[in-house]
């Protein structure tokens, strides 16, 4: 199923195994950092949200390093099958050493990072987790709309294991609940379809909702 980029709230956008970009989605780009034009790049309506991130982190002392932002769909291809040959040289058959790397680097066309809607900050490692950068985040990133992407709790929904590094633009509001409620994105968007449902079943217009 490909993934529903006409949506009106653009933020919303759920992108995964089971919704997969379109061949032809395209990205305007921006640096995540203003005042430095070569760093990483996201999309030009999340980059400002991250540059504020940042500001506001480097007044605490603290440094969001852009690690791995906006990547083409032919580089997440390279990743992915880069992955896969090393497994199979570990001696893992195709079919494994393919379901094993799909549960660290996505396929290509369902990473968010193809969509330029996810930051790679810091580190890509499981120690992250016990950084200030990391305790800075976990408190505040929601107050400039992004969410912890790949919780330790949630991989049997995401299907992806835990990435304390990863994370995703949603928007102030959607960040609020989904972190103050410990869901995943998947969980926020089953129960916002739900509450869509509800509320046609009860005789809402659907032209109030059709944007979802």
């Amino acid at each position: 199923v490909y993934a529903n980029v006409d949506i009106d709230d653009w933020k919303m956008i759920l992108v995964n195994r089971d919704y997969i970009l379109p061949d032809n989605y395209e990205v305007k780009l921006a640096p995540s950092i203003t005042d430095d034009p070569d760093s990483l790049k996201l999309d030009y309506r999340v980059a400002p949200h991250y540059n504020e991130m940042y500001l506001a982190a480097l007044e605490d002392g603290i440094t969001l390093t852009p690690v791995s932002g906006y990547r083409s769909v032919e580089r997440q291809e390279r990743n992915f099958e880069n992955k896969i040959s090393k497994y199979m040289d570990q001696g893992y058959g195709k079919i494994e050493a393919t379901q094993m790397a799909a549960t660290i680097i996505l396929p290509p066309g369902t990473s968010e990072h193809n969509a330029g809607l996810a930051m790679d900050i810091c580190s890509l490692a499981d120690s992250f987790e016990n950084t200030k950068e990391f305790e800075w985040l976990d408190t505040h990133a929601a107050e400039y709309g992004f969410i912890l992407r790949y919780p330790s709790d949630k991989e049997e929904i995401t299907q992806i294991n835990y990435e304390p590094w990863h994370l995703r633009y949603v928007g102030v509001p959607a960040a609020t609940y989904i972190m103050d409620n410990g869901l995943c994105l998947e969980e926020f968007h089953d129960q916002l379809m739900a509450a869509i449902d509800e509320f046609l079943a009860a005789g809402g217009p659907a032209s109030l909702v059709e944007g979802f």
